[in-house]
C-alpha cells in the first residue's frame, strides 16, 4: 500500500423518494420538504438538494476522513430529512424504487435541464422514481483516477448485488433485487463505463459519445462509475440507496477500498483487466436480477460462483486498503451482516409478507433510526 493512499477522503450522496404516509404513493412534495428543511438547524448549506422529479430529495455529506464521520453525517442528514418530510406532509423512504406507482405522473423539478430531458424522453423520465447511493472518493489526478476506474470496472456488478434495495414496482414484486438498475439502464450511457486506463483515453471515450449528439452533456454520462466533472473524485453510483446507515457505511468502505486499490495498482503499473463489455453487461443484469440470492459472475474468472464467495473475494481484493484506513474489521462485520441478513431487497420482501404497512415502516422509519455502528459502540 502506497503511503500516498493514506488520508484519502470520501463523501456520500443519498437520494430518497417522498411518499404519502397513508397510500404509499409518490407525492410531488420536494419544494415543501426543501422549505421545511430550512428550519433544520442540523442541516448545513448545500447538504440537501432537489432531484429530477418533484418526489425526490438528495442529501450529500461533507468531505469525510473516515467511516465514523460518514456514519455520523448520514445519521444526522437522515433524521433531518425525516423531520422535514413530516412537516412537508409526507415521508421520506430509503428505497431504490418507489414501491407503488400511480396513474398520476410526478412532475419534473422546474429547471431548464430537467424540462429538456422530459421533452426528449418523457416516459423514461416519468419512471425515474428511483434512488441511488453515490460515493465520491478523492483521487490525486484524473490520470490516476482513470486508472483506478478501469481497475474497478469488473467489480461493479458485485456492488449492484450487495446494494440491491428495489424489488417492488407498481405494487408488484418485479422478480429483480434491483429494479432501479434496470430502469436506470435504459439511458444511452449507463451500466459499466467503457474501458479507458488513462485520462486521455477516458476523455476520448467521452468525446466520442458527445459527438453523436445523443448525449447532450457530461452530466448524462450515467455510468455506474465515472470521473466527477465537479470534484477531484472518482464517483461510484452502482448501489441502490440503503435502508440503514450501517449498510451504506459498509458499501462506502468497500468502494473506497476498491478505488485506493486501483490507485495503487495504477501507480505500480499493473495491467488493468479488460473483460468484454458483453460480459460486464450480463454480470450486471444477473446481479440486478438476483442480488446475493444466487451465483454471481466472479470478476477474476468471468465464471459463475456462489455470491458469498464472490463477495468475500471483493473483500480480499480490497483488504490491504481497508487495513490502511483501519476499516477492515468494521467492513468485514458489515459485509457479514449483509450476507447473513440479506440485502435491502431481501428485507423488503420479508417485510411485505406482513403487509404493505410493514414494508412502509421498514423503508421510512428505519431510514432515520439510530446509527447501529454508534449504538454498538455506546452499548
Amino acid at each position: 500500500m502506497s503511503t500516498a493512499s493514506i488520508g484519502v477522503t470520501l463523501g456520500v450522496e443519498e437520494e430518497y423518494v417522498l411518499l404519502d404516509a397513508r397510500s404509499g404513493l409518490a407525492v410531488p412534495s420536494a419544494a415543501k420538504v426543501e422549505a421545511a428543511a430550512g428550519l433544520e438547524a442540523t442541516l448545513g448549506s448545500g447538504e440537501l438538494d432537489r432531484e429530477l422529479l418533484q418526489a425526490q430529495i438528495e442529501v450529500a455529506t461533507p468531505v469525510c476522513r473516515d467511516l465514523e464521520q460518514v456514519a455520523a453525517h448520514l445519521t444526522r442528514l437522515r433524521r433531518a430529512v425525516r423531520r422535514a418530510a413530516v412537516r412537508g406532509g409526507c415521508v421520506a423512504a430509503a428505497s431504490g424504487a418507489a414501491p407503488l406507482a400511480s396513474g398520476t405522473v410526478v412532475p419534473v423539478t422546474p429547471t431548464r435541464r430537467y424540462k429538456d430531458m422530459h421533452t426528449e424522453a418523457a416516459r423514461l423520465v416519468d419512471e425515474q422514481l428511483i434512488c441511488g447511493m453515490h460515493v465520491h472518493v478523492a483521487v490525486p489526478s484524473r490520470c490516476l483516477g482513470a486508472g483506478a476506474l478501469a481497475r474497478l470496472r469488473p467489480w461493479l456488478a458485485v456492488l449492484v448485488a450487495l446494494g440491491a434495495n428495489s424489488p417492488f414496482w407498481d405494487a408488484k414484486d418485479t422478480g429483480f433485487a434491483s429494479w432501479r438498475t434496470v430502469v436506470f439502464g435504459r439511458w444511452p450511457a449507463s451500466g459499466a463505463p467503457p474501458f479507458a486506463p488513462d485520462a486521455e483515453q477516458y476523455e476520448q471515450r467521452v468525446q466520442e459519445l458527445l459527438s453523436t449528439g445523443v448525449i447532450p452533456d457530461r452530466r448524462q454520462l450515467y455510468w455506474q462509475a465515472r470521473l466527477s466533472e465537479a470534484y477531484p473524485t472518482l464517483e461510484v453510483r452502482a448501489p441502490d440507496v440503503q435502508i440503514t446507515v450501517d449498510s451504506a457505511v459498509t458499501l462506502a468502505g468497500l468502494i473506497r477500498g476498491l478505488v485506493v486499490t486501483g490507485l495503487d495498482e495504477t501507480r505500480d503499473g499493473l495491467l488493468a483487466p479488460n473483460p468484454p463489455a458483453g460480459v460486464l453487461t450480463a454480470a450486471g443484469w444477473h446481479a440486478a436480477r438476483h442480488g446475493i440470492s444466487d451465483v454471481l459472475v466472479d470478476p477474476r474468472s468471468g465464471k459463475p460462483a456462489p455470491a458469498t464467495q464472490v463477495a468475500e473475494a471483493l473483500y480480499d481484493h480490497t483488504v490491504c486498503a481497508l487495513r490502511q484506513f483501519g476499516d477492515h474489521d468494521q467492513v468485514a462485520e458489515g459485509l457479514h451482516r449483509i450476507l447473513k441478513e440479506g440485502t435491502g431487497a431481501d428485507q423488503q420482501r420479508a417485510a411485505a409478507r406482513n403487509g404493505f404497512p410493514a414494508l412502509m415502516d421498514l423503508i421510512t422509519k428505519r431510514t432515520a433510526d439510530e446509527d447501529p455502528i454508534h449504538a454498538r459502540q455506546n452499548g
